[in-house]
């Protein structure tokens, strides 16, 4: 693929290549081993026949694992044939008894979809798998729940659905052999938060029923996965992580995308964006017959870039390779998603924009490229992402593109941090009270919750937040434990998403367009947006908050929009803190109140502003946990900043953290949120916070607050290192900052993270 690299160069003067580094990573060969003696045969003939000749040696370790009652991680690289290590063991006992019961969970409607397609295709006699998620019709469900005895679901649908209605799964549950978790590293966060007490919940369930059932984890790759599965679902789990399945080599290569003619905020220099670059490669790489697929941060970004290629093409004249472009991305509706995974798996579909909804989704073979449009986050997305080129063997390409942002601008001129880098761990937090809270109800819901149960919900952590949910009044204590006393079921927002979805109507006919997460509505679908789906373009009429809903008609406008927002923050306890001179850092809870305002409409053709408009929308306040640092504005004036040039430093320095967080934290910069003040009120003294941008808190900034030295120092060198003169989007901008990013001063923010680096390589004190 190295070949297909230097065609995307052809025309490229060597000083001005975007490709800032070529890595040339080699295959490997597989390591086959015998099928296990308790694999029936007509199960191995079927796998035989389905193209399996033999299982991978991570696979026999795994499933003999499982076949043996051993609850087991396997934790290899993408296409190393992970569902094996499931599939063996639960087809295995279904072929021994049909009334033996699998449960398969995903993070996604697509990858069930595909789980559920591969089960069917080996049609092992006996064996009778199903889906069971909101795009299964009512009158089906009773038929799945009643006969189906592999039933394949998500969190979502085993929180809302299977365990408050277990007495009518009882027989399920009764017989639940294997519990398959899949994709297990995607659990992080808030979203994992809720899945770990959801499999509590699970286990809890089986045991009133007097089952225990054996629970089979997969994962991508990720810093010590046996201490991740067991803290998932509370049990010992043994990881199997030595990959015995071959991979073709990759030709991986950093690109950055060139400057652009035009001047930002500040005069900035303004390069070419990720998603525009992203869509020039995959049109260029559809025209060399190579299948593709770009992974883009943003549902609009997924659109956009498909939107691009599909010009590019057009415009060469190539319209029947235009019609090969699409865009895939959560918010479609059923029947658009499952026509465009058709069409992506039958090779229709030449090049295709996802998010990371296809991250975690299909099955996809002979895929020849990759696009990464930006960092998605983690090490280990990166690597899932990548790792869907070169599917069946091949030699494949990955480009990674990085956005104008710091963390990708540090990681495209430093090859180490992608290449040389531990992936890192999944952190969540089973005993955040304000997941465990809702959590609890929903257990006490089911059945009352037994003294002797708690240990199995975190112990001392669940008794100290049952108390007060007695205390609320939401549970009831009596002698023999605490119950549920309100006749509707308890609730949880498990992927915090701020409330129900919003859908967007059109309102000339009324036709469903599609959904947007509550917590994104204000900022996505407010009055006047401009939203994007599936090529085609929409104006926002109308927001209603009350009815979940946004009214729309289609349109073309020649501008964007961008909203803009106000964030106050309130510091409500410190459970950390640590003093190293006129420097103080903290961690603990906070109170964040955040209002979008306005929108600014941009004009497509040039990026450039040409209008802000007000908005009226109510505030939202979010209790959860924060990092942050003061420093005595007389040590700032030691140094030059004075009070009038604090807040353009302190903004700098913030903006430049929240980018690189993601490299010591398993988070997105989306994830996480900041502000930044010359005189907070709580502290007297300059301020400047890093927080969770999930109820309750989800890890990331306690991970910060643990990396503090090196987190800065990182921090320090993107910005110090950038090129520009003022600041940029490499390095000080930000692509959701609620000020316009007005005040940022570059060199006051590299002079203050000097000051506070000097500082805490001092004993504290």
């Amino acid at each position: 693929m190295r070949a297909l690299l230097e065609r995307l160069l052809a025309g490229t003067a060597p000083g001005d290549s975007p490709c800032t580094h070529v890595r040339e990573l080699p295959g490997r060969a597989g390591r086959a081993e015998p099928w296990p003696q308790w694999v029936p045969a007509v199960l191995a003939g079927r796998l035989a026949e389905a193209g399996v000749a033999a299982p991978w040696s991570h696979q026999v370790e795994a499933a003999s694992l499982a076949h043996a009652g051993e609850s087991v991680v396997v934790a290899t690289g993408t296409a190393s044939g992970k569902s094996l290590a499931y599939q063996l063991p639960g087809l295995t006992a279904l072929a021994a008894d049909e009334r033996v019961r699998v449960l398969y969970l995903a993070p996604t409607k697509a990858l069930a979809g595909d789980q559920l397609r591969s089960l069917l295709q080996l049609a092992v006699p006996g064996v009778r798998p199903a889906c069971f998620d909101g795009d299964t019709p009512h009158e089906e469900r009773d038929w799945v729940r009643a006969h189906a005895n592999w039933v394949l679901t998500n969190p979502d649908m085993l929180h809302r659905s299977l365990l408050p209605a277990h007495a009518r799964w009882a027989s399920f549950f009764r017989r639940l052999r294997y519990v398959v978790v899949d994709e297990c590293h995607a659990y992080r966060g808030l979203f994992g938060s809720h899945v770990a007490l959801i499999l509590r919940r699970l286990r809890r369930v089986c045991a009133l029923y007097g089952s225990a059932p054996t629970f089979v984890l997969a994962s991508a790759t990720v810093s010590d996965p046996a201490a991740s599965a067991s803290r998932l679902i509370g049990a010992p789990v043994r990881a199997v992580t030595a990959d015995g399945s071959p991979h073709g080599a990759t030709t991986f290569a950093l690109w950055e995308p060139p400057l652009t003619a035009l001047r930002g905020e500040h005069d900035a220099p303004v390069r070419r964006a990720a998603g525009a670059e992203a869509g020039r490669l995959l049109a260029d790489l559809v025209v060399e017959g190579a299948r593709t697929l770009a992974f883009v941060r943003s549902r609009n970004g997924a659109e956009q870039t498909a939107l691009a290629a599909q010009r590019l093409l057009a415009e060469a004249g190539l319209d029947e390779l235009a019609g090969r472009v699409s865009a895939y991305r959560a918010g479609y509706l059923p029947e658009e998603r499952r026509a465009l995974e058709a069409a992506l798996c039958s090779g229709e579909l030449l090049g295709v924009a996802a998010t990371n909804a296809l991250e975690l989704g299909l099955d996809v073979s002979g895929l020849d490229a990759v696009i990464l449009a930006g960092f998605p986050g983690t090490l280990a997305s990166l690597w899932q992402q990548a790792g869907r080129a070169g599917r069946s063997g091949a030699h494949a390409l990955v480009v990674f593109v990085a956005r104008d942002d710091p963390l990708d601008t540090f990681l495209a001129h430093h090859p180490d941090a992608v290449f040389g880098r531990p992936v890192e761990a999944t952190v969540f937090d089973p005993a955040n009270p304000y997941v465990l809270g809702p959590q609890l109800c929903c257990a006490a819901a089911e059945s009352p919750l037994r003294p002797g149960e708690l240990e199995l919900f975190g112990g001392p952590a669940a008794l100290a937040v049952l108390d007060d949910l007695v205390a609320r009044g939401e549970l009831r204590r009596r002698q023999t434990g605490w119950y549920w006393t309100a006749r509707e079921r308890p609730d949880a927002d498990i992927r915090g998403s701020g409330g129900p979805p919003v859908t967007v109507v059109d309102g000339s006919n009324g036709a469903l367009i599609g959904t947007v997460d509550a917590g994104a509505a204000h900022s996505t679908v407010h009055t006047g947006a401009v939203y994007l789906h599936q090529g085609r373009s929409f104006e926002v009429d109308e927001l209603d908050l009350h009815g979940s809903a946004a009214i729309v008609h289609a349109a073309d406008p020649e501008w964007t929009t961008t909203a803009r927002e106000l964030t106050d923050i309130a510091i409500v306890d410190v459970a950390r803190s640590s003093a190293f001179g006129p420097v103080t850092v903290a961690f603990g809870t906070v109170d964040v109140t955040n209002q979008v305002l306005s929108y600014l409409r941009r004009r497509i053709s040039t990026g450039e502003i040409m209008d802000e408009v007000p908005l009226d929308l109510p505030p939202r306040e979010l209790r959860t946990r924060a990092v942050w640092y003061t420093v005595d504005q007389e040590a700032l004036d030691a140094i030059g900043l004075d009070a009038a040039a604090v807040p353009g430093a302190a903004h700098a320095a913030e903006h430049a953290a929240i980018g690189l967080l993601p490299l010591f934290a398993t988070c997105d910069r989306w994830d996480i949120g900041g502000v930044s003040t010359a005189l907070h009120p709580d502290t007297g003294r300059p301020t400047v916070f890093v927080y969770d941008g999930h109820q309750g808190g989800a890890g990331f900034a306690e991970r910060g607050h643990a990396a503090i030295a090196d987190w800065l120092a990182a921090t320090r060198e993107a910005i110090d290192s950038c090129e520009c003169v003022a600041g940029c989007p490499s390095c000080v901008q930000s692509p959701k900052c609620g000020n316009g990013n007005d005040p940022l001063d570059k060199r006051g923010a590299v002079h203050l993270l000097d000051l506070l680096l000097a500082r805490l390589t001092c004993s504290p004190g």
